[in-house]
């Protein structure tokens, strides 16, 4: 099964140290493979790797693409959703 989402950053910093932190742990709950990306970018990257993450340098007013797949993708996409609605638990 695969899932594809996309999701405004609405959190003051975007994915900076603390929530590409949040997002990679959230992503190691789940069996799927996660992949995110800058909406409009070709270059995704895994979801459970902080590094990669950090490397799309995604500020807040930017639209991330959300993508999970394999046996649990529905639950590993609602969480991943929760974190960025949620504004990473930081506001």
């Amino acid at each position: 099964m695969e899932v594809v989402r996309s999701i405004e950053l609405s959190n003051k910093f975007g994915l900076h140290a603390r929530a590409s932190t949040r997002l990679a742990q959230t992503a190691k709950q789940f069996q799927a493979s996660i992949r995110v990306s800058r909406q409009g970018s070709d270059e995704d990257v895994d979801a459970k790797s902080i590094l990669g993450i950090l490397t799309l340098g995604a500020e807040k007013g930017q639209v991330l693409s959300i993508r999970t797949f394999g046996e649990d993708a529905e639950q590993a996409m609602v969480a991943v959703m929760q974190l960025i609605q949620q504004n990473f638990g930081e506001e």
